[in-house]
């Protein structure tokens, strides 16, 4: 396992983050920016990060809530338990606004274009809950830089918000894939109908499918709806989709 330390110095400040690599030494390897859910970088984050360096990826996790710092990060079973850790969660994703989002991944990928470790100029960028969110609004933000763009059980991706994502994906020239839980409030079948439709418009290569069986938060181990079939066919989806874009 390769892991470094970094802070990037964004236009609102400095965001620590880590690039992992693949374990055995080479190199360049495509890029990735894996997009945290609202819960924040830990353990977890980090192991679901290395695994997909383990296929082959110099994989960027930043701490999309670096300007509230000081922050720990929260545990999921005790969000779902308690409503004060639940206030504070939807505080936490109330602080990123589409500006925000985008002004930071002008940071990231001035850091991938820098790093001797990544082959650019292109990358993948893939989200979890609200990262889902976050790698959609990015990718329509920098629409010529990313070949693959992932979302799994993403929340808010085609909402009648003026910043909601599916407004901004025309000119994406990547493929996306958008991993839905069944049964999802935050991404009912009237906002997939719409994000459907707009990539279709826009004529972006896309697939939006939804997880039988499988809640919001399937593919993060720690969440509570953790779904080890659906969380296992994510894996095997993603590792496809960057192997068909990134290393084409």
């Amino acid at each position: 396992m390769s892991r470094i330390q970094a802070t990037l110095q964004t236009r609102d400040g400095h965001c620590p983050a880590l690039l992992f690599t693949p374990a055995e030494s080479g190199g360049p390897w495509p890029g990735v920016i894996l997009c945290m859910d609202a819960f924040g970088i830990r353990p977890t984050m980090e192991k679901m990060a290395q695994c997909l360096a383990d296929d082959g990826y110099a994989v960027l996790l930043p701490d999309l809530f670096y300007r509230l710092a000081p922050l720990k990060p929260l545990e999921p079973a005790q969000v779902f338990a308690d409503p004060s850790l639940m206030q504070e969660l939807m505080r936490r994703v109330g602080s990123l606004d589409r500006d925000r989002k985008l002004a930071d991944a002008a940071a990231f990928l001035d850091f991938l274009d820098h790093r001797p470790e990544v082959a650019g100029p292109r990358y993948g960028i893939v989200g979890y809950c609200m990262g889902g969110n976050v790698a959609l609004t990015v990718a329509g933000g920098f629409p010529e830089r990313f070949a693959a763009i992932a979302s799994f059980h993403g929340g808010h991706l085609a909402s009648e918000a003026p910043d909601s994502p599916h407004r901004f994906v025309a000119g994406i020239r990547g493929r996306v894939y958008v991993g839905v839980a069944v049964e999802d409030p935050s991404f009912p079948p009237e906002q997939q109908e719409r994000l459907e439709a707009a990539l279709r418009e826009a004529g972006v290569p896309h697939v939006i499918e939804t997880y039988p069986g499988a809640r919001h938060g399937f593919a993060v181990p720690d969440n509570p709806s953790y779904q080890p079939a659906a969380a296992e066919r994510h894996w095997q989806v993603l590792f496809d989709l960057l192997r068909s874009t990134l290393r084409a």
